[in-house]
């Protein structure tokens, strides 16, 4: 139980970082509960006695309450789908938010959302559009010197032979955001970006990329300065 639950919350992402939280370090302690076997295949009801506890830090006390509100539910979410898992706690500790975070209600309960809807579901949603930016510029920088100009025309699938793993990534970020494609870059709606474009794209796309692989590295330094954290 303790490798699925890990292997759950490995599923859970910082949204603006677009990273795992076990790779980053937010998994401070992971607690499995005696543990009902019968159950785990989901068909037999648990006895009650199994559960999970979790506990997650974030790399500073103000982290912003609303990506941290997210991972938290996030991580409730695919903890609770484990078959047999039993009770799930998630506990945000050493947070200036954390009493409120911890509560499980609605994040527009407490926090002022300024337009936003209340379970933040446009706030993951840009971050997924800007994952998806990242995920392709990755790819880009690959293919570029095997395609050349084909680049604006290459499909994702001819990308997926020459790129596995970064072509798999960008797919991974189309199915969160429902965006059917068949080209391996391509704009916010599906679309191919024009050759006289794609320059200009490529250079806004590292922009980006390299925002998000900053803000990363910075949260691992301010996490080993405060807890000692080096790689989970």
């Amino acid at each position: 139980m303790r490798d699925l639950a890990w292997a759950a919350l490995a599923g859970v992402r910082d949204p603006e970082l677009d990273q795992p939280i076990t790779d980053l370090g937010f998994v401070a302690s992971l607690e499995v509960a005696s543990l009902d076997v019968a159950s785990l295949d989901g068909a037999t009801p648990g006895t009650g006695d199994a559960g999970i506890r979790v506990e997650l830090r974030l790399p500073t006390y103000f982290c912003a309450p609303n990506f941290a509100w997210l991972m938290v539910a996030d991580a409730r979410d695919a903890l609770a789908a484990i078959p047999g898992a039993g009770p799930i706690t998630v506990t945000l500790v050493d947070h200036f938010a954390a009493a409120e975070i911890n509560s499980a209600a609605a994040f527009a309960d407490h926090f002022q959302t300024d337009g936003l809807d209340g379970d933040l579901e446009e706030l993951r949603s840009a971050f997924d559009r800007k994952a998806h930016v990242a995920a392709q510029e990755r790819l880009a920088r690959q293919l570029a010197p095997l395609v050349g100009d084909r680049l604006g025309a290459l499909t994702l699938a001819e990308a997926s032979r020459l790129a596995p793993d970064a072509a798999q990534a960008v797919a991974r970020r189309r199915e969160r955001l429902a965006l059917v494609s068949d080209l391996a870059i391509c704009d916010e709606r599906g679309a191919p970006i024009a050759a006289d474009r794609l320059g200009v794209w490529l250079r806004l796309a590292r922009t980006v990329r390299v925002s998000v692989d900053g803000n990363a590295e910075l949260c691992r330094g301010l996490l080993r300065t405060r807890y000692g954290v080096t790689r989970s």
